[in-house]
């Protein structure tokens, strides 16, 4: 398997991780463990975004452009057509919100991260769609 369909696979199984966590914290808003499944979320997205990433980065290599970050991915994406220019805004702020995660013990910060993690699951089922219509 090459590179790019095994980051590919690991995306696809990785996107079903944060979808999980999310639905369940949701249902366990008022229970006492509820910042635990809070906090096992933020997790589940941060390496899904990390994942994400390196499927584009390969993805992007197989058509000849070399990205080295996150953020220059997502742009090389966009340019290339794979992506629209809201899914690139919105792939911004997931990034901004990843970034986010080492402050996790912030409980502010916690709870706005974990506000948008619907969003930024939409936005990574977004990506795995636009980078499989383009193999």
């Amino acid at each position: 398997m090459d590179r790019y369909k095994k980051y590919l696979d690991d995306f696809g199984k990785a996107l079903m991780r944060p979808e999980e966590a999310f639905q369940r914290t949701e249902e366990l808003k008022e229970a006492e463990d509820y910042n635990f499944y809070r906090d096992s979320t933020i997790q589940r997205f941060e390496f899904t975004f990390e994942v994400m990433w390196k499927a584009i980065k390969a993805f992007l290599e197989r058509e000849g452009i070399i990205c080295r970050s996150p953020r220059g991915c997502i742009r090389d994406l966009f340019s290339t057509g794979y992506i629209s220019e809201d899914l690139t805004r919105r792939l911004f702020r997931t990034l901004e919100d990843k970034n986010l995660t080492v402050h996790t013990y912030r409980e502010e910060i916690a709870e706005e991260i974990f506000s948008r993690v619907g969003e930024h699951i939409h936005a990574f089922s977004e990506v795995i769609k636009a980078i499989r219509s383009g193999i």
